[in-house]
Parts: structure tokens; sequence; C-alpha cells
């Protein structure tokens, strides 16, 4: 590509960068996009492992997500889906804590259940009807907080959150001291309240491979690294290409190397350790959460819904863990499969460990203020950045930063 003048070159060929791609090509202007890695996606990739598909890092999609409805074929990516809801291990038992709304068998068990008190579960239900029927656009108006102080100002400090919303959120937001902004947290629970959790059959690498299938042949440059960008320029191992417009959709830490004004913000790290049970420890495809040692942020039998990710009759096991630790290493093994035992009330002698994924900028932060949780993508100049820290930490928020950006660059350009 050295020397030829496109219309734009993309550096990252993630969700946000694929998004703004696909647009930018759709509205009859040449890309190119730049990608480091040897496939799409980014942070969203799939690995095989002796037959075993493992995610890197254990990810799930909601159905639920404006961007997922508008841009995916769903239907194409054969979802599993996983029960709503959680079983919380505290005390002697598991606890069931789901909507009886969408889930009417389990009324009984979750109204019954001995986690929490009378008035928690009534202030509970209360809380999470009202962010499940409530506008998206209102909830981002509402007064901004951390999560931890807005949840007591609810009431809901003490069991509600200390037995279901802090070990239920610490894995999806990666930290577990509800330091993220309140608005961000309302619009979690909003999703999964009001959309499916589910995997693709063939893995999450299904999703960025979608978006990439899109783009006409030769648009991303894989194995190409970037080194420097400027105003129309993009510097790389294959020389120089020139471009009206350059959108920077690496990772954030890339996006700071490659604009020193982008700030960097603090990064989220994950640590998913997969086992091979011989026998499931659960039947159902149920995320299993530890409200007392808090040793995991969660578990699933992730072959109860996707068994298509075993190559055999052998189960799947995904653990989440926060982390690595302060060291820098990532909590021991056998420590996870103790804890596992007992959360999930079987031996875990026998189960193979496959593989530990380490994610050390699983997410970005997104502590207060957020604002209306979308930052800025036009730089001037003719330079534009994208990626989930310029929305919001997931899935939804990198398609809808390359969405963004697309925007951005066409209005440019025009």
């Amino acid at each position: 590509m050295a020397g030829t003048d496109v219309d734009v070159a993309v550096v990252g060929a993630g969700l946000a960068g694929l998004a703004a791609a696909v647009d930018l090509t759709a509205a009859n202007l040449t890309v190119v996009v730049f990608e480091r890695g040897d496939r799409p996606g980014g942070r969203v990739a799939t690995d095989r492992v002796d037959g075993f598909t493992l995610d890197r890092g254990f990810q799930v999609l909601n159905t639920s997500y404006p961007q997922v409805v508008r841009r995916l074929d769903l239907d194409a990516l054969e979802p599993r889906s996983f029960s709503p809801g959680a079983l919380v291990r505290y005390g002697h038992g598991l606890h069931r804590v789901a909507d009886p709304r969408r889930s009417p068998g389990y009324l009984s068990s979750t109204l019954f259940s001995e986690l929490l008190p009378w008035r928690s579960k009534v202030a509970l239900a209360a809380y999470l009807a009202e962010v499940a029927v409530m506008p998206a656009s209102r909830l981002r108006e509402r007064e901004e907080t951390t999560a931890a102080q807005a949840l007591r100002r609810r009431g809901l400090d003490g069991p509600p959150t200390e037995r279901f919303l802090r070990p239920f959120l610490s894995g999806v937001l990666g930290e577990d001291g509800l330091e993220t902004s309140s608005r961000f947290v309302d619009l979690v629970l909003r999703s999964f309240l009001r959309g499916r959790t589910v995997v693709p059959a063939k893995g999450m690498s299904a999703i960025p491979e979608q978006l990439a299938a899109r783009l006409p042949d030769g648009t991303v440059h894989y194995g190409t690294t970037v080194e420097q960008v400027g105003r129309g320029q993009v510097h790389h191992a294959g020389g120089t290409t020139r471009a009206r417009a350059v959108v920077v959709a690496t990772d954030p830490t890339g996006a700071g190397r490659l604009l020193p004004s982008v700030p960097v913000p603090t990064m989220r790290a994950l640590t998913t350790c997969y086992h091979a049970a011989p026998v499931p420890p659960l039947a159902e495809p149920t995320l299993v959460l530890d409200a007392e040692e808090r040793v995991v942020a969660n578990s699933v039998v992730l072959t109860a819904a996707a068994p298509s990710y075993s190559p055999d009759e052998r189960a799947l096991v995904a653990t989440s863990v926060l982390g690595p630790g302060r060291d820098g290493s990532p909590i021991r093994e056998d420590v996870v499969r103790r804890r596992l035992a007992f959360l999930y009330g079987v031996p875990t002698d026998d189960w193979e460990h496959l593989r530990t994924v380490v994610v050390t900028h699983a997410l970005p932060a997104a502590t207060p203020p957020l604002g209306d949780l979308r930052r800025t993508v036009d730089l001037g100049d003719g330079m534009f950045v994208a990626g989930d820290h310029r929305d919001t930490p997931s899935i939804q928020g990198a398609l809808a930063s390359g969405t963004r950006t697309a925007r951005a660059v066409l209005r440019s350009l025009a």
C-alpha cells in the first residue's frame, strides 16, 4: 500500500475499527485497515485448545444492545443462550436470583430463597424493575456517582449489594469496589434484564469475522504494525499510506501511543481459568457467583449453553478472577480449583486444566464523571479515534464508537 492514496486509513481491526470501515465502505469511500494481529477482533478473540473453543477470557454477547440488533446477523451466529439470573453460593447452599417475569419457573425459588431478607428482596426488585423499563436516554441523565454511592442512597447497601450486586457486577466491570459510574451500571443491568445473554456456537470470534466479511477483499492488512500516524499519513512496516482521514481504532494503550493527546484510561484486568470436567458440575447454563470469599468473580458451565465448545462429552467450565494479583501473576489454578469444588459442591480433582487466560487490558475503567458516556472521536485535522474507551466498555460501546466515528469522518470529508 506504500504511496497509495485512499480516502480513509483505519488502524486496528477490532470491533470499533471494523464497524467504522463497514460504514465508510458502504458510503463508497476507499478504505484500508491495518491490523497487527493475524485475525480481526482485537480483544474479542477465540482460540482452539485440544479441540475446545476457548474465548480470550469469558465473554458474552447481549442481544438487547442496539448496535448488535442493527449490525449483526444473530441467526448466522447461531447464538447459544445462558439462563437469566444467577446462582449465588452463600452459606450452605446455592441460591437463585432471577427475574420472575422472564423466568416464571424460577418464581418460587427466587421468592423463597434465604439469600436476602424480604425487605432487601423488595428493594432490589423495585430497583431492577425501574432500570429495566426506563429509557436508556433517561438513565444517562440521572445524577452520576459511583455505583456504591448510588446503591447506598437507594437503600441497597448491605445484603442486596454484598450478596448479589457486587458479586454479579465484579466480573462485568472488572472491579469489585463498585467504583464504576452509576450511569453505566444502570445501563449494564438494563441490558441484562431486557436481552438474552449468548455466545456464538463457534466462539466470540465469529462476531468480528462476520463484520470483516462485509468488507471488500484486501481491505484488511493483517500482520501490519503501524509505527506512527500524522495528518493524512500512516507509517507502517510496508511504508507510508496517504489518506484523507485517519482513524485510530486500537486498544486504549495503542491509541495513546499513536495519539499523545488522547488520555489512556485505567485498564481492568481479568483472568479466566478453563477446565474440562468429565461430568458437568451443573446441568444448566447459569452463572455461579461467590458471595462470601469472592476468590472467583463467577463461573459457568459453558457447554451447558454451547455444547459445540467441547470436542466430546466433557464439560467446559470457565471461571473468571479479577486481576492478576498485585505482583502481576494470576491467581494459582489449584486455588481456583479448590474454590470451585465448594461453589459447585462436587469434587474437582479429576478436572483437566486446559488454559489460564490473562487479559491485562480487558476493559477500560468507567469511573465517574463519564457525562453522557460519549467522548469526542473527531480530533481535528483529519484525525479520528474510535474504541470502547470513547463510549462504554462493552461490545455495544465499541460498535457505537465505530458508528459515531464513521459519521464524523463523512461529515469532515463532505
